[in-house]
């Protein structure tokens, strides 16, 4: 699996725009995966910063290219 770092830098090199690690996190529920627990969320809280849907195709193709969804 894929790192937070990693992904982000692919974005980064890929759609020139940098993701939020609350973005990833939000699209990997979205995707059905297990994202990583911040240290400062509280449980059963909303997210503070879901992530914008014209950013969400982008982190899932980066979740292609890393082969953690197919």
């Amino acid at each position: 699996m894929a790192t937070y770092k990693q992904i982000q830098f692919w974005v980064k090199k890929t759609y020139e725009f940098t993701v939020k690690t609350c973005w990833i996190a939000h699209v990997k529920e979205i995707c059905g995966l297990k994202p990583r627990r911040a240290w400062n969320r509280h449980p059963g809280k909303k997210r503070k910063n879901p992530c914008p849907k014209d950013k969400i195709e982008p982190i899932r193709r980066a979740f292609k290219y890393f082969r953690m969804i197919s």
